[in-house]
């Protein structure tokens, strides 16, 4: 597995299509996998209309086809058509693993797939590219639960240096990913990565993990869906941390709101091996996510509209934003809802924002925790370590930095305090004016260039005006994210519903009652790469 992984790293920084398992070069019955849902995959495999195995090829066949343009990933699967044929035969056996039975997908590479290596984008954790393999001795959490529903794990997908960068994707690993409907346009990131493979139908679905809007942009950018859970909903183990302790989760991105809602589905819950989880463990539908979608979710609810009483970054619209923001306004009260406009006025919530004290510091501590649960088998389990074996300093030598346990200081008590002050004013702003919860672009004018000044090519300014980032991310709060419409240059205008702490279910009951009455996406037309 080492080899192939090696194999498919160093042809990516070639530019040259990642290689596929000998196996993966047969032809296969045809299977229309553009666009293809998880219920439509169920519903195929109910009637015996293809296999596991065909599906599987089916989208490795596009990935060889397309991927050497749009660089969506840093490794493939080489065990995808060996685990796609043993679902065929566990579905002919006892029927489906799961609701992920046989369903592609793809996970970012800051996640754990046991005996495969993790890069986090960092060139220091693969060997192809002159550093030292991690390779994990178990999945992450929500990996093993993704595997456990019975779905296929083609590949890791690209991803900014350890999920550094909201507007761009480009690893020191395997370069630069682009976006399927104008590749000269940012992708988003930091998993912008999955949101391409997502959304060029290399997979049907895939994981992506956020600190300050690395779900959300990407979503933005691409028309896909994308939940940013509450903190402590999705359990965080075998996740490469920037801030596991008050800020990263992990989320799906989707081409519907239905097919995110049974990942959620999956991979949210207690773990015991991210006793955060527990916080989340009341909060979660009796009957599971996709079972709260409704096409009349909205009517009767009030969303609060965003204004510069929100944030000042950002605002007011771009006029072409503005324009297509009012017409999903019109779609929200036509499907039965009431909209405030800026409830955030005169409410001292930029000001108490502005305040925000120092984010602790939680690097060290969170990553030591990830470094130790790598498995007896890990070539390393320290910075230090890794270190002695690298033969070079670790992120500037950021190991010489104690890993202090944030609870200990008072930095942390602080921000935890400002955390309190401004979850009670979000509180009271939505219970003062009978809201359900608010209705945003997800950002406040198109998405950037690619290249910003053609005179700087390297100028990569983290710049995607994300309007419900980072403040949602500082207090926890879910987001959902939900196609609407496009620009008149075909770039996507995405919408985000935004709630209190565990409302994620009602969010997606939101986006679903909207998707159903806009049906907003449509897919990129894929070219190969230009000779």
């Amino acid at each position: 597995m080492r080899r192939a992984m090696v194999v498919s790293v160093v042809a990516a920084l070639a530019g040259l299509p990642v290689p596929l398992p000998a196996s993966a070069q047969q032809p296969t019955a045809a299977v229309d996998i553009v666009e293809l849902t998880v219920v439509e995959l169920q519903e195929a495999y109910r009637a015996s209309a293809y296999t596991v195995v065909e599906v599987v090829q089916a989208f490795l066949d596009r990935i060889e086809r397309y991927e050497n343009h749009y660089n969506a990933f840093i490794s493939m699967n080489p065990d995808a058509l060996e685990i796609a044929a043993a679902l065929d035969e566990e579905l002919r056996a006892t029927g489906p693993r799961g609701p992920l039975h046989g369903v592609p997908v793809v996970i970012k590479d800051n996640l754990d797939y046991a005996g495969l290596v993790t890069t986090a984008g960092f060139n220091g954790f693969s060997a192809a590219t002159e550093g030292i393999d991690m390779i994990p001795g178990d999945d992450a959490v929500a990996v093993e639960r993704l595997r456990a529903a019975g779905a296929v794990v083609l590949g890791k997908t690209n991803m900014p240096d350890f999920a550094g960068h909201g507007t761009r994707t480009r690893s020191t690993v395997a370069g630069e990913t682009l976006n399927p409907y104008a590749t000269d346009r940012v992708p988003g990131g930091s998993s912008g990565g999955t949101a391409t493979a997502v959304n060029a139908s290399f997979a049907v679905l895939g994981l992506g993990t956020e600190t300050g809007g690395s779900i959300q942009n990407p979503a933005a950018a691409q028309a896909l869906v994308g939940v940013k859970p509450t903190f402590g909903l999705v359990p965080l183990e075998g996740v490469v941390p920037i801030d596991a302790t008050y800020r990263d989760v992990v989320g799906p991105l989707a081409r519907t709101v239905r097919g995110a809602a049974i990942t959620l589905d999956v991979i949210a819950g207690p773990s015991p091996e991210d006793f955060a989880s527990y916080a989340g463990a009341e909060h979660i539908p009796e009957f599971g996510y996709e079972a709260a979608l409704s096409v009349s979710a909205l009517t009767g609810k009030r969303f609060g509209l965003v204004g510069l009483g929100w944030r000042t970054s950002f605002l007011p619209l771009a006029p072409e934003t503005e324009a297509l923001y009012r017409d999903a306004v019109g779609i929200l009260e036509s499907e039965g809802a009431e909209v405030v406009e800026d409830p955030f006025a005169e409410r001292g919530w930029v000001e108490l924002y502005d305040e925000r004290p120092r984010v602790p510091s939680v690097g060290s501590h969170d990553l030591a925790v990830y470094f130790q649960g790598l498995g007896p088998d890990a070539a390393f389990h320290s910075a230090e370590e890794w270190e002695a074996l690298a033969g070079r300093q670790f992120r500037g030598g950021s190991s010489s930095r104690p890993p202090i346990a944030p609870t200990a200081t008072e930095e942390a008590d602080a921000f935890q305090a400002w955390r309190r002050e401004m979850r009670a004013l979000f509180r009271a702003v939505l219970e003062e004016n009978d809201l359900d919860g608010l209705f945003f672009p997800q950002a406040g004018e198109p998405i950037r260039p690619l290249v910003e000044d053609p005179e700087r090519p390297d100028y990569r300014p983290n710049n995607h005006a994300e309007l419900p980032s980072n403040i949602i991310n500082d207090i926890g709060l879910p987001t959902v994210a939900v196609p609407f419409g496009y620009y008149d240059d075909g770039t996507p205008f995405v919408v985000a519903f935004i709630g209190d702490l565990w409302a994620d279910a009602d969010l997606l009951a939101y986006a679903y009652d909207l998707e159903q009455a806009s049906l907003g996406r449509v897919p990129p037309v894929l070219v190969e790469k230009p000779r």
